[in-house]
């Protein structure tokens, strides 16, 4: 059982390092050395995991696509057939590629040429977009004479456009562009009776911030007691002339 554990944590270390690699150089240049070393393991260690670069990138792309799995059918479990579903997916998908470097290492194989090979990816993505507008279609959820084919490719296509930017510059991934996006589509794409309920910054609240410190502050110091002391009354103030004299004298 340990020995299984200590080989599933090489995995991990490797597809971890290797979509690094990718992520950074693409995969022609990307050495088994650098990613081995990067993984802290040997390069002996890699082959008996992956016989090749090939098999490794396939492995990075699988887990890849697992994550956009568990994260559409997670929108989908929540909003059901609505537009909404397809709103939290985007910018669900977006939060990954700008955190999880397997994610973002996948889709960077995706898109790499160089590679000649069909990724599972774009079609995972592409195949839950379709489907979820199709029924939208069919529960009504979509503006009248706007076909669910259009409809999923337009999304579709401003996704992969932000998900290739965003490989260069992280900041076209960031909540605000999405919501932005949805803002200009949703009036195109919705049915009028349910745009009012439709929340284009998604309806999951961004990553909660750090819990506080378990530790709890020391109380402050109590105030010091105002103790009241019993003061003279002040003088009266001279009157005008005694203090000024008269005007003309």
């Amino acid at each position: 059982m340990v020995r299984q554990e200590r080989a599933a944590r090489t995995r991990r270390s490797l597809i971890r390092a290797a979509a690094e690699t990718f992520a950074e150089v693409g995969f022609v240049p990307a050495s088994l050395t650098v990613i081995s070393k990067r993984a802290g393991v040997s390069n002996g260690a890699l082959h008996f995991h992956f016989a090749n670069k090939g098999v490794l990138a396939e492995a990075v792309e699988a887990e890849a696509a697992e994550t956009v799995r568990r994260l559409t059918e997670s929108a989908r479990a929540r909003q059901g057939d609505s537009l909404q579903a397809v709103v939290d997916a985007t910018h669900e998908l977006m939060a990954a590629l700008a955190q999880d470097v397997v994610v973002r290492g996948g889709f960077g194989l995706a898109g790499d040429i160089a590679r000649r090979a069909v990724s599972p990816l774009h079609k995972e993505w592409q195949s839950w977009v379709e489907d979820s507008l199709c029924r939208a279609e069919r529960s009504g959820a979509l503006a009248r004479g706007v076909p669910w084919t259009v409809a999923a490719r337009v999304i579709v296509a401003a996704t992969t456009g932000f998900e290739v930017l965003g490989g260069k510059d992280a900041s076209w991934l960031s909540r605000q562009n999405i919501t932005r996006s949805w803002e200009l589509l949703l009036p195109l794409l919705a049915d009028r009776r349910d745009l009012g309920t439709l929340v284009c910054a998604g309806s999951r609240p961004p990553a909660a911030a750090p819990a506080p410190s378990l530790v709890p502050a020391p109380e402050p110091a109590p105030a010091p007691a105002v103790v009241p002391t019993l003061t003279a009354a002040p003088a009266p103030a001279p009157a005008p002339e005694q203090a000024w004299g008269t005007f003309g004298s």
